[in-house]
């Protein structure tokens, strides 16, 4: 408990603290602040019948601003995706990868591209959820009062600007908070649904649906997932460099020896996002088309099934081999470290230590793509076969786990900067994630 007395005793951490719990509470009343012109009624009762495709997990992440369609409904996603295509094209864009060379001046370029796609990712999206809402009926009530393009623009702007609002948001926690703000409004988002399963739980085991053995046994059963996924998040395979001696004036410099970490899982939570929503939009099309071929591919591809999982784990292999490959270019490292006078020992500087380097993480990435598979399978499993109340699906873990420990890292940062203890104890102090 010394750790968490140390935070009152350092006005500016504790200030920031409070900003980012000011903040985010500003997010969660947003959440319940519903777009005009909606049958909210209608409307949640459909999104509760989408818990388990593309929609269901889209409001997962809207934190469920989707399900009432509030001024956040799309949450911060067009922000997300706005990011992995600037990312993608600055690797194929020359123009875009020397800008991201050019330090902090190259990066607010970026990030000024990364708000301006932000907004027409979310003026696409909020129009395309004015029209769908538009063409839905649910239990005999249309979703709209007065559909029409006056409807249709209103939405458009008001999920825009809700977007927009939450962009701002974040790189306020992020700048004047503490931890990286656009992952804490998706951590909140996630744990706010936390009560709703507890509450969803507590029924079922009050009507003698689930017993309390099983309860206990998934709790367990969580509490090693979480250890699990905190060990696999925080290991990372430390490849020895050597730099050698060099005398630039009267002075020498160099001779040092140090260590290029490599994290076990460098692509984080995006292969299972996107893989789950490639699999999730073929269940969403066919809630609103009545062609045979969708529903026949709707009912093969539905969560839990045989062809699901393994086509699951297989897009997750695919998008952790291809992200990492994106955001570590050995080439790049080989050529940093060769200009700096560095050298892997036993290993020749240029090509050979970039061959070395691809060999080292193609294998460590096969292995945090297996520990992403295991993690995000896992709860399907539990629901499908034992019918386990795992509302949380492994995403959403593996979110809530990772922006936990990058705050909690933060703050011991501070911590230990000021000459306090962390949260903590040395004998088990955090490893960097980054």
């Amino acid at each position: 408990m010394s750790g968490f007395q140390n935070i009152g005793r350092i006005p500016e951490l504790k200030r920031r603290i409070i900003m980012t719990l000011a903040l985010l509470a500003v997010y969660r009343i947003g959440v319940h602040v519903p777009t005009p012109g909606v049958n909210g009624s209608a409307l949640a009762a459909f999104m509760a019948s989408q818990s388990g495709n593309f929609l269901g997990f889209f409001d997962m992440f809207a934190g469920g601003g989707l399900e009432k369609l509030s001024v956040f409904a799309l949450g911060i996603m067009p922000y997300i995706s706005a990011s992995i295509i600037l990312q993608l094209l600055t690797v194929v864009v020359p123009t875009l990868e020397k800008l991201s060379k050019e330090g902090e001046a190259g990066r607010r370029k970026i990030t000024q591209y990364t708000r301006y796609g932000t907004v027409i990712i979310s003026l696409i999206q909020g129009m395309g959820i004015a029209i769908g809402l538009e063409q839905m009926t649910g239990g005999g009530y249309h979703f709209v009062y007065n559909p029409g393009w006056g409807f249709r623009l209103q939405t458009m702007l008001t999920l825009t600007a809700g977007t927009s609002f939450l962009m701002w948001l974040g790189e306020q926690i992020t700048e004047k908070g503490i931890g990286n703000g656009i992952s804490l409004i998706i951590f909140s988002g996630i744990v706010a649904r936390l009560w709703n399963a507890v509450s969803k739980t507590t029924t079922l085991v009050s009507a003698g649906t689930l017993n309390w053995f099983l309860v206990i046994l998934i709790i367990v059963l969580m509490f090693f997932v979480i250890a699990f996924i905190i060990y696999m998040e925080t290991s990372q395979r430390r490849i020895p460099v050597q730099y050698a001696k060099r005398v630039v004036g009267r002075k020498m410099y160099g001779g040092q020896s140090a260590h290029l970490p490599i994290k076990i899982n460098q692509a984080g939570v995006i292969p299972p996002i996107f893989a789950s929503a490639i699999l999730m939009f073929p269940a969403t099309i066919s809630n609103f088309s009545q062609a045979y071929y969708m529903k026949m591919v709707s009912n093969i591809l539905r969560p839990g099934g045989p062809a699901y999982e393994v086509l699951y784990v297989g897009l997750i292999i695919f998008f952790c081999f291809f992200y990492t490959a994106i955001t570590f270019n050995v080439d790049n490292v080989s050529d940093n470290m060769k200009k700096y006078g560095g050298y892997i020992p036993g290993i020749r500087p240029g090509k050979k230590t970039a061959d070395y380097l691809e060999r080292i993480v193609s294998r460590i990435t096969f292995t945090g793509a297996v520990y992403i598979s295991f993690v995000c399978v896992l709860p399907t499993i539990l629901i499908t076969r034992f019918g386990a109340p795992f509302y949380f699906g492994g995403t959403a873990l593996l979110i809530v786990v990772g922006v936990s420990l990058d705050t909690i890292q933060q703050i011991e940062s501070h911590l230990i900067l000021r000459h306090y203890d962390g949260l903590v104890k040395k004998t088990a102090r955090m490893k960097g994630r980054r």
